[in-house]
């Protein structure tokens, strides 16, 4: 098979109390399980796809979606996004690190202040239409917040995802990412990110971004 789950890295309960073992149990093991799944079945009917899934990470078959065939493209934008999506969320989460160094500068810069960077953010994700994510990219020498629907990342670029970019992070605003914890609060899961974003992980991506 092109693709498999990868190991979560931590315990489901991890993270509590911000996000809950159920949840993160349930996200990681059914959810991202099911995208797997599904792009491996319609990458299994195809050699020049798997080839293609095969010769890089997930986020690389993102990059080039205009290589897929017409009647395979939705499947496959959608699994391999939610793919790439999740294995990237999952890195991005821990507790007890710190925004500091090279980052927290560009944020200052680019935003005016960390306070500034996390209110756009927070309403990229609070305002993003049903399902979707909110990012922060690094693309032309500089951060932005921006936000895709449904699995689509900003690795597609404009023409498929309605944005581009090098993803830092992503926060995951699908319902099944929170409902179990926070019903219809999703301001209050988003607040809850703070507190579990791995900023040491986030750093090296922004290090590997910028150099």
């Amino acid at each position: 098979m092109a693709y498999t789950l990868p190991e979560l890295g931590y315990a489901y309960d991890a993270l509590e109390p911000h996000f809950d073992a159920q949840t993160m149990e349930i996200h990681h093991s059914k959810h991202h399980q099911a995208y797997v799944n599904n792009a491996n079945a319609v990458l299994e009917t195809s050699a020049e796809l798997t080839e293609l899934a095969n010769a890089g990470c997930p986020g690389s078959f993102l990059r080039n979606l205009d290589k897929v065939p017409a009647d395979k493209l939705a499947a496959l934008r959608n699994n391999v996004g939610g793919h790439a999506n999740h294995t990237l969320f999952w890195k991005s989460l821990k507790k007890g690190t710190t925004l500091q160094g090279a980052l927290k500068e560009a944020i200052e810069r680019d935003f005016g202040s960390v306070d500034a960077f996390k209110a756009e953010f927070e309403k990229a994700a609070a305002t993003r239409f049903g399902s979707g994510w909110a990012w922060l990219v690094y693309e032309n020498g500089k951060l932005a917040v921006v936000s895709t629907a449904n699995q689509d990342s900003p690795l597609m670029g404009k023409e498929i995802a309605g944005c581009s970019g090098y993803p830092i992070f992503g926060l995951d605003v699908w319902e099944h990412a929170y409902y179990l914890k926070f019903q219809n609060r999703r301001p209050d899961y988003i607040k809850e990110f703070w507190n579990v974003v791995n900023w040491d992980f986030a750093a090296e991506r922004f290090a590997k971004a910028s150099a």
